[in-house]
C-alpha cells in the first residue's frame, strides 16, 4: 500500500478522535484546542495531497479562529446547567463515523497514484500548461501564468479568505472603541 493513503487514513483518524474529544470535553478551552487540532490535521491533509496553497490558507484561518475562540472562551460569563447524558446519541455518532471512515478508506484505495495521467494519454495535466501557458497569456513565467490567469478566481478567493480572517480577528480583539461591559474582569 502506498504511503500517502496510509498517511491520509492516519490523519483522518486523528481528526475524528480530536473532533470526538472536542464534542465530549467538559472544559470549553479543551474543546477549542481539540477543534484547532482538527483544523491543523486538515492542513496536513492538504500538504499530503500536494496542495500547499490550501494548506497555507487553512493554517492562517485555523490560527485566527483558535485565537478568537480562546478569547471568547476566556471572556465569557459562566452559566452552566446540567444536562442528562444520553447513551444512544454517542453510539449513533460513533457508528456513523465508522461508516464514514470505511467509505473514506474505500475511496482512498481507489485513488489514482499522484502524477498519473487521468485518461492515459501518456502526459500529465502540467504538459498543457508548460507547452502553451506562456504563449496563451503572455506572462514571463509559468507560476504567474497559472496563478493569475488559469487559477485567478481561486487565488482571489484565497486572498479574500485571508483578508477577511485578519479583519475579523482585529475586530474581535481590538480594544479601541469597545464599551466596557465588565466581562473578563
Amino acid at each position: 500500500m502506498e504511503l500517502v493513503p496510509i498517511g491520509l487514513m492516519g490523519l483522518l483518524g486523528f481528526m475524528v478522535i480530536a473532533a470526538l474529544i472536542a464534542v465530549e470535553a467538559e472544559d470549553l478551552l479543551s474543546a477549542v484546542v481539540c477543534l484547532g487540532a482538527t483544523g491543523f490535521g486538515l492542513a496536513l491533509v492538504d500538504l499530503l495531497l500536494q496542495a500547499p496553497d490550501l494548506a497555507i490558507v487553512q493554517m492562517v484561518v485555523e490560527i485566527l479562529c483558535v485565537v478568537v475562540l480562546i478569547r471568547v472562551v476566556l471572556t465569557r460569563r459562566d452559566t452552566v446547567r446540567a444536562a442528562p447524558r444520553d447513551s444512544l446519541a454517542p453510539g449513533v455518532v460513533v457508528m456513523c463515523l465508522g461508516l464514514l471512515m470505511a467509505a473514506c478508506g474505500y475511496c482512498f484505495g481507489a485513488l489514482r497514484p499522484f502524477g498519473e495521467p487521468l485518461f492515459g494519454t501518456g502526459g500529465t495535466m502540467a504538459d498543457a500548461y508548460i507547452q502553451t501557458g506562456l504563449d496563451r497569456v503572455g506572462a514571463v513565467n509559468y507560476v504567474t501564468s497559472v496563478l493569475l490567469d488559469f487559477r485567478a478566481y481561486d487565488t482571489l478567493g484565497e486572498a479574500t479568505v485571508i483578508f477577511v480572517s485578519i479583519v475579523g480577528t482585529y475586530a474581535v480583539l481590538r480594544q479601541v472603541g469597545r464599551m466596557d461591559d465588565g466581562i473578563g474582569q
